[in-house]
């Protein structure tokens, strides 16, 4: 380093020397050598100084890698703000109302930004204007029933009641009957007027609803009774009978005159209420009309029993 300090100095005094054209002087000399040195000449470093100028060095990078982060970011956020005002004037603008104008208000005129007109609406508290609660009006008609659901699952079965108290006692049970059986051991012929054939023998007369006086069955239990009647014929002459109820011709029993004679019989079911009549009548003497019997046999029964008391249903 100091070979080329000397070989530059004395480079540039031949050089003055040729120019001034003689020898300089030492103060000058001296003057040359300090300006080569600051100007051409780098300064001794230590092992600590080359140390701390590569730190200087990478902080001087750092910081400007930071500044070109800066200017990066300065550039990113104007292009931003361009962006966006750029996005801003192309907002959506209302088209509803044709006449209406949106103004457009802006601190740069290079970026218009454009904002929409409000309106202000009134608007009016409905609970003050309420009036007073009217008059229930009438009922309206009942609508059509619906069609039946389904049935639900039966339920759990609830708590048992307490025993109740004991009930009046019932009517005793009643068997109600009735039945007669009577016979005739006289023989009868017709007259001018109608006879009601009465019956000397008893055979059986239950709780005597059969009047043997009267020769009239009276009807005490209300059911459907069986009757039946049984004659003999008397040869020659005819045998004209009937069974009445109450006063009305039911059945009739009837045989032609013969050369013998014969047991007829009928029998028939009659429905009847509480004191009807039951009764056979002889017809009257238009024609020869007649019953046989003797005194020893009964050749003319009357019967009648109750088949189904109405009380029974």
């Amino acid at each position: 380093m100091c070979a080329l300090i000397w070989s530059d100095l004395q480079s540039v005094h031949s050089t003055k020397m040729k120019v001034c054209g003689g020898p300089l002087p030492s103060s000058l000399c001296a003057w040359v050598v300090l300006l080569i040195l600051v100007e051409s000449g780098e300064p001794y470093r230590t092992p600590y100084d080359q140390e701390q100028g590569q730190n200087s060095d990478r902080d001087r990078e750092r910081t400007d890698s930071r500044l070109d982060t800066m200017t990066d970011t300065r550039t990113d956020t104007r292009d931003y703000h361009r962006d966006a005002s750029e996005v801003r004037g192309k907002e959506c603008q209302r088209c509803c109302d044709p006449g209406e104008e949106i103004r457009t208000q802006s601190s740069n005129p290079q970026y218009p930004q454009h904002y929409p007109q409000y309106q202000a609406v009134p608007q009016i508290n409905i609970t003050i204007l309420k009036g007073e609660k009217g008059d229930s009006g009438q009922r309206g008609p009942y609508g059509k029933s619906g069609k039946s659901g389904q049935s639900g699952p039966r339920g759990p079965n609830g708590i048992k009641g307490t025993k109740g108290s004991i009930g009046t006692p019932g009517d005793p049970c009643k068997s109600q009957y009735a039945a007669f059986s009577v016979g005739r051991k006289k023989a009868i012929h017709s007259n001018d007027y109608y006879q009601t054939l009465v019956f000397d023998t008893e055979l059986v007369n239950l709780y005597g609803h059969f009047n043997m006086f009267t020769g009239k069955f009276y009807c005490y239990v209300p059911g459907i009774y069986y009757f039946s009647l049984n004659v003999h014929t008397w040869n020659q002459k005819e045998t004209y009978v009937h069974v009445m109820h109450n006063e009305r011709e039911v059945v009739i029993l009837y045989a032609q005159s013969s050369d013998r004679s014969i047991m007829q019989s009928q029998g028939l079911m009659l429905e009847l209420e509480r004191e009807d009549q039951v009764w056979v009548r002889l017809f009257k003497g238009e024609r020869e009309n007649a019953i046989f019997s003797d005194d020893f046999d009964t050749y003319i029964t009357f019967n009648g029993h109750l088949i189904k008391p109405k009380s029974e249903g």
